[in-house]
């Protein structure tokens, strides 16, 4: 639209605007999950400056703002995962296997915390803790388990693992080639987001610089040897169940994103031989046109900055691919049937963002791990918008709302501004270092349950609308007979190994450890002899130590 167009849109809004007035019978402000004001109109005024061809353009062009694919959802439905793992490897491959049978077309791995610390379950820091929130994997005998009779060449599996990734992927690869599976057939996903757990999931093990370390070993053992496996993905899910805002959330993972590719390249690594295989994992909050837009200008933003600042050629390096999962932090324990509709809209926002994978939460989550049909229920969420919303028969059918597309320049702007800021402290481990993020974060998370706890923002069943009826649903409860069994098992295995061939394994894992060379090969090596995940652990620890998070006051 020429100016005077716009001009005269400008004038008559503030005209309409004064005969609708600003009284609200709702009388509470309006603004989005994050705390940033919503207008009540939008008009072309709002998306003056945006020019399609560079902004927007077509679904798998660049900026890519519209979609990574060319046809999107009418080529192929996102990938359908469910983040499942509970007690030990027998007990998580029957749920694998129901869920696989219900339609879902991906796997993706809990672990219990133990694992995910890197302690055996029989470590005297894991008792009580064994295959509580996630299924316990102790060797590669448990591997074998946890995928008896689920083929790997045929399945994608996505692993949430940060700290030993390395050691768990090992594990996996040395199970598919038993399998018979060669490593360039597997494919699937490891978290390997290690700048996200200082940041804020806290489930860290070794000081940044050797795990960093890693995580390029990763990039460019999978280059050589798994071509078809996402090496890393980039967790903003985390960072926003901590308390951040959408545009925090945006900005933060992103960065380190960026932190991650400039890694790779002081490595020596060329950026278009592995950043086709970094992928991104975001949150899918309740506000659900702030969650769309966050999609869209996370696409765009990485795009510009892998071509214009670090020289990527590969289109591929420039597309931003993503799985979704919904936001764990909005489901309330009152009235948990509430969740299902809550999950539903998450839902919804992240395939009208373009996802390319999808984790519906239960409705029982906030309560204990899922039951089988609180889990059906969430996966046939997911059926039921792919196959009868009629939400995936066209591409981004929200672009060009003035609204959405004003929403996504504002998340952009405020996510670039963070990137300035993050830059003059000297880059994010230095932001990490001084606690920037911990604090931003901490202070949104602050600001949200002020607005909750003043009713300016509604949950329903818990500040408004709420009742005293307690709702009874039935919980999955883990067999306390789980640890001991798992333990008992361990111990066995650590009888009849070749407990030679370990401990040589090991002194190579320290001594490679402790030079240059590439670290995967030495622990799928100490793998395949079933070294266990601990004894690789406490190995690695010996040459790189364990971080320890300076206090934030």
């Amino acid at each position: 639209m020429d100016k005077d167009k716009l001009n005269r849109i400008a004038e008559k809004k503030a005209l309409w605007q004064e005969q609708a007035g600003s009284a609200s019978e709702r009388g509470e402000p309006f603004k989005t999950v994050s705390n940033r004001p919503v207008g009540a109109l939008y008009t072309p005024v709002d998306t003056a400056g945006l020019d399609y061809e560079e902004d927007l353009g077509f679904p798998g062009s660049y900026p890519y703002t519209r979609g990574v694919q060319t046809n999107m959802y009418r080529g192929r439905i996102w990938t359908m995962r469910q983040f499942s793992g509970f007690g030990d490897a027998f007990d998580s491959n029957s749920r694998y296997r129901y869920l696989l049978e219900q339609g879902q077309t991906g796997l993706s791995v809990a672990f219990d915390m133990p694992t995910i610390m890197g302690y055996d379950s029989d470590s005297e820091r894991s008792i009580g803790e064994v295959g509580r929130c996630g299924v316990a994997i102790d060797s590669l005998e448990d591997m074998e388990a946890l995928f008896s009779g689920i083929p790997l060449d045929r399945v994608t599996t996505s692993m949430t693992i940060n700290g030993p990734a390395a050691i768990l992927w090992c594990m996996y690869l040395a199970n598919a080639e038993k399998q018979g599976v060669s490593l360039d057939r597997v494919g699937g996903t490891i978290q390997n987001d290690i700048l996200k757990e200082y940041i804020a999931q806290k489930s860290w093990i070794f000081p940044p610089e050797p795990s960093m370390r890693l995580i390029t070993d990763i990039f460019s053992f999978a280059a050589d040897h798994v071509p078809r496996w996402n090496t890393i993905s980039i967790s903003g899910y985390h960072i926003r169940e901590a308390g951040s805002t959408a545009a925090q959330e945006l900005a933060f993972t992103l960065a380190d994103g960026f932190a991650y590719v400039e890694a790779g390249i002081k490595a020596g690594l060329d950026v278009d031989r592995f950043a086709p295989r970094l992928s991104f994992f975001f949150n899918a909050h309740i506000d659900f046109f702030e969650e769309v837009c966050k999609y869209r200008a996370a696409r765009r933003i990485w795009a510009r900055r892998m071509k214009e600042c670090y020289g990527a050629r590969d289109e591929r390096s420039l597309k931003l691919r993503f799985h979704t999962q919904t936001a764990g932090c909005s489901l309330t324990a009152r009235e948990p049937e509430n969740n299902i509709i809550r999950t539903a809209l998450e839902a919804l926002s992240a395939v009208m963002g373009g996802t390319q994978s999808l984790h519906t939460n239960s409705m029982d989550e906030v309560l204990a791990l899922p039951t089988e049909k609180a889990v059906k229920i969430a996966l046939r969420t997911q059926q039921v918008i792919a196959y009868e919303s009629g939400v995936a028969n066209t591409i981004d059918p929200l672009a060009g709302s003035y609204f959405v597309e004003a929403l996504t320049d504002r998340l952009e702007a405020e996510a670039e501004e963070y990137f300035r800021k993050i830059e003059d402290l000297g880059g994010v481990l230095a932001a990490i270092d001084q606690g920037f993020f911990q604090q931003e974060i901490a202070d949104a998370a602050y600001d949200y349950q002020q607005s909750v706890d003043r009713g300016e923002l509604t949950v329903v069943g818990v500040n408004r609308y709420n009742t005293e009826e307690k709702t009874q649903i039935e919980l999955l409860k883990i067999d306390p007979q789980v640890e001991e069994k798992q333990v008992k098992r361990l111990r066995e295995l650590k009888e009849k190994r070749d407990s030679e061939a370990v401990r040589r394994s090991l002194e190579n894992l320290k001594k490679c450890a402790a030079g240059s060379d590439n670290l995967i090969p030495v622990i799928l090596e100490a793998v395949k002899v079933y070294a266990t995940e601990g004894e690789i652990v406490s190995s690695l620890k010996e040459v790189f130590g364990e971080y320890r998070e300076k206090p934030l006051f």
